[in-house]
C-alpha cells in the first residue's frame, strides 16, 4: 500500500507559521488561502489552506490560539495528533468540506518536511516516477454566455484543451459552437455542490444537450434525480465525480462503479485518505485525473506533483496558477508540464 510507504517517515517540528495569499481569478471572484509553514531540524515543509470562505482565512489570521504541533513524530503519529486538534478554535466553518481543506494544509505541510527532512522525494519514496502532466483549462463563460473565450484561448494556442462548466443558459447553437473546436474534455454540471456560488440545479434539458452534443467528453457531477438519472443510460462511463468524492468509502457510495474520478488531495483532509483512495483505483481500474482548487501557491505545486505520479496522461484540471489571472498575459505554460530537474520534499518545481 502507499501510504505504508511513508507512514513511517520520522518528523520534528519545533514551530510553525501561517501566511496569506490573496488574488483576483478569471472567475470573477477574489480567491484568499493560508499557506502554512512547519519549521524543523533547519528545513521548512508547506501546505496549503484552500477553503473558499475568504473571513475564515481572516479569523486564522487574528486569532491568538496556537496550534500544539511541535514535537517528535512520525508522519503518521502526527497525523494522528491532527485528527485531535481543533483547527477551527474560534469559529465553526459553514461548509464540511473546510474541515478537510485546513487539515490537508498541516498534512501536506507535514509530509513535504517530512520528506525533506529525510533527504527524499515523494517518486523516491513511492518507487514511482514524475511524468509530463497534461493539463486542461478550467474557465467559466460570461455572462450571457458565448464562445469568445474559448476562441480567444485557442488563438493564442491551438493546442489547448478544457474544462468547462455548463450553465442553463447554454443554448444549442454555443453547444454546437464548442463542440465543433474539439477541445472540451470535460464538462462540469456542478450538481453535486448546495449552498455555494456556483451551484447548477439539475436541468434534463441542459444535461441533454450537453451529453448529446459532446459524445466523447466526460460530463462531472450530475445530479441524479428521477428526471436526470435515465438520461445517463448507456453514458455512465463517461461521468465523473468530484465533489462527492473524499475517500474510499466515498467512491463505494456512488451510484455506480465509475471509470473516471476527479482527485483533489484537499478534499481527502489526510495523507493517508489520498493514498489509499488511489491505490483503491488503481486496484478497480478507476481512471484518475486532478483537479484544481485555485491554489495560490504551493498547494499547486502538490497538485502537479500527484498528477506527475499516478495520472500524469488525464484531462488534469491542473493548469499553472497563471491560467487562473482575470487577464493572462506573456508566454504561458503550455500542456505538458516538464518535471523538474531536481524535485525536493513533496514540491514540483
Amino acid at each position: 500500500m502507499l501510504y505504508d510507504r511513508v507512514a513511517d517517515l520520522d518528523l520534528t517540528i519545533d514551530d510553525y507559521e501561517l501566511a496569506q495569499r490573496e488574488r483576483d481569478t478569471s472567475s470573477g471572484f477574489t480567491r484568499t488561502t493560508t499557506v502554512v509553514s512547519l519549521h524543523g531540524d533547519g528545513e521548512t515543509g508547506q501546505g496549503e489552506d484552500v477553503i473558499y470562505d475568504n473571513e475564515a482565512h481572516y479569523a486564522l489570521r487574528d486569532s491568538t490560539a496556537t496550534f500544539p504541533v511541535a514535537g517528535e513524530y512520525t508522519l503518521d503519529s502526527f497525523s494522528e495528533q491532527l485528527a485531535r486538534i481543533d483547527l477551527f478554535p474560534d469559529n465553526e466553518p459553514d461548509q464540511p468540506t473546510a474541515r478537510d481543506y485546513r487539515r490537508w494544509a498541516f498534512e501536506s505541510a507535514a509530509l513535504d518536511l517530512a520528506l525533506k527532512q529525510a533527504g527524499t522525494t515523494l517518486a523516491e519514496r513511492l518507487d514511482r516516477s514524475y511524468d509530463p502532466v497534461r493539463f486542461v483549462v478550467s474557465t467559466r463563460l460570461a455572462e450571457p454566455p458565448t464562445g469568445e473565450r474559448v476562441d480567444d484561448w485557442l488563438d493564442r494556442n491551438p493546442a489547448l484543451e478544457f474544462k468547462l462548466d455548463p450553465t442553463s443558459d447554454w443554448s444549442t447553437e454555443l453547444v454546437e459552437r464548442l463542440a465543433a473546436t474539439d477541445a472540451v474534455r470535460i464538462l462540469d454540471l456542478k450538481g453535486q455542490y448546495h449552498g455555494t456560488m456556483v451551484d447548477q440545479p439539475p436541468d434534463p434539458d441542459l444535461y441533454k444537450r450537453i451529453i448529446q452534443g459532446f459524445p466523447e467528453a466526460l460530463v462531472e457531477d450530475p445530479a441524479l434525480t428521477d428526471e436526470t438519472r435515465e438520461l445517463f443510460a448507456g453514458h455512465e462511463s463517461r461521468v465523473t465525480w468530484d465533489y462527492p468524492i473524499q475517500g474510499v468509502d466515498t467512491i463505494e457510495d456512488l451510484p455506480w462503479e465509475p471509470d473516471w474520478l476527479n482527485i483533489k488531495p484537499s478534499r481527502f483532509g489526510s495523507v493517508e485518505s489520498v493514498l489509499d483512495t488511489i491505490d483503491y483505483c488503481r486496484e478497480n481500474d478507476i481512471r484518475m485525473y486532478g483537479g484544481g482548487q485555485f491554489e495560490l501557491d504551493v498547494g499547486r505545486e502538490h497538485i502537479h506533483a500527484l498528477a506527475s505520479l499516478f495520472y500524469p496522461d488525464g484531462p488534469n484540471d491542473v493548469a499553472p496558477r497563471a491560467y487562473n489571472d482575470p487577464d493572462p498575459s506573456g508566454d504561458l505554460p503550455t500542456s505538458l508540464l516538464t518535471p523538474p530537474a531536481s524535485p525536493h520534499g513533496l514540491k514540483w518545481v
